[in-house]
């Protein structure tokens, strides 16, 4: 058994649904691991006697809806936060399920996440940081308890890992991470259909936001951090939305002599900020944590009310002072 403390307090928060109407809240912009991770717990509550739905700001993004099959998901505004209890996964603080949600979202029972900064906000927390996913988690739980897997489960699972792996490129890649999709894979998991849903069916308006982003690169530090940079107008005049910025920040972050990658994004009058290391050692968690952000040592965001050219400075100055601290600089 994978988990043996977190299997106990799971299996008594699945039961302690039964009979019971969940919510199942993720994070705004909902990512492959969210997505994959609230549909699967839905499912597997649904097949213990739960009535579970899953509630997103955001609606679930195009390469993502294949995945969730007849799995019931609600758009926030269609929701008026009714629910016997609630139930989060990948999401790694409160003010992540966006504003059309936090409203509702007073009293988490259940929070499933391998984010470093949650900071535990449920009743019931099982938060483990060496996780490569929340996919990955719910895997081993579901797995090892004896839950009921269908392929549709099976393939969220795998969705959630293989895209917080960067296609099982990145650190969090292990042995164990490759056992677990193996056993994924037997229960109908479909890692080429994954692989041709996520990376080979982009549009070509995504591919041109790939070229003004790639144009947009601006080096620092002597080439060991390279800033990109999308306007709101990228996406008016490509035909694009910011769920089209997913992995573009990884072409920062890839090239030769990089350490650090960095997305810095305009939309609606607010900025999102996006962190990618190579190596863990980097912490770029702390960095993002500076301006109310999170996530993970090598990869993180962040949010604020500003416009990039009045950030840009600001970043710039913290990611100087974080090198240094971590004798990096």
């Amino acid at each position: 058994m994978r988990y043996p403390e977190e299997q106990k307090r799971f299996d008594a928060a699945v039961k302690s649904f039964e009979g019971k109407k969940v919510a199942i809240l993720g994070h705004v912009r909902p990512d492959g691991d969210c997505v994959g991770s609230q549909v699967a717990l839905c499912r597997v509550l649904r097949s213990r006697n739960v009535d579970a739905f899953c509630v997103n700001n955001d609606p679930v993004p195009r390469v993502l809806t294949t995945f969730v099959g007849d799995t019931p998901f609600i758009e926030a505004s269609e929701w008026d936060g009714s629910a016997d209890a609630l139930a989060s996964v990948d999401c790694a603080a409160l003010k992540r399920f966006g504003s059309g949600v936090s409203p509702h979202a007073e009293k988490i029972a259940l929070n499933i996440d391998h984010h470093l900064s949650n900071p535990g906000y449920a009743v019931e927390n099982i938060i483990i940081g060496t996780a490569a996913a929340t996919g990955e988690i719910l895997a081993n739980l579901f797995l090892d308890g004896g839950y009921e897997v269908d392929p549709i489960t099976a393939q969220a699972c795998y969705i959630g890992i293989a895209t917080d792996t960067g296609q099982f490129r990145f650190s969090a890649t292990t042995e164990a991470v490759f056992d677990v999709c193996r056993r994924l894979t037997e229960l109908g998991a479909d890692p080429a259909k994954a692989a041709f849903e996520l990376y080979e069916n982009e549009t070509y308006g995504k591919l041109q936001l790939l070229q003004r982003f790639l144009a947009s690169f601006k080096e620092e530090f002597g080439g060991r951090v390279v800033v990109g940079l999308i306007h709101e107008s990228d996406y008016v005049e490509t035909g694009t939305n910011p769920e089209d910025t997913e992995g573009l920040v990884d072409y920062a972050r890839a090239i030769e002599g990089v350490d650090l990658g960095v997305l810095l994004e305009e939309n609606q009058g607010k900025l999102k900020g996006s962190l990618r290391a190579k190596d863990p050692e980097y912490r770029v968690d702390q960095i993002a944590k500076q301006f109310s952000g999170g996530g993970h040592a090598a990869a993180a965001g962040l949010n604020q009310d500003t416009s990039i050219e009045a950030f840009y400075p600001l970043l710039i100055k913290a990611i100087g002072a974080h090198l240094e601290s971590i004798g990096k600089a």
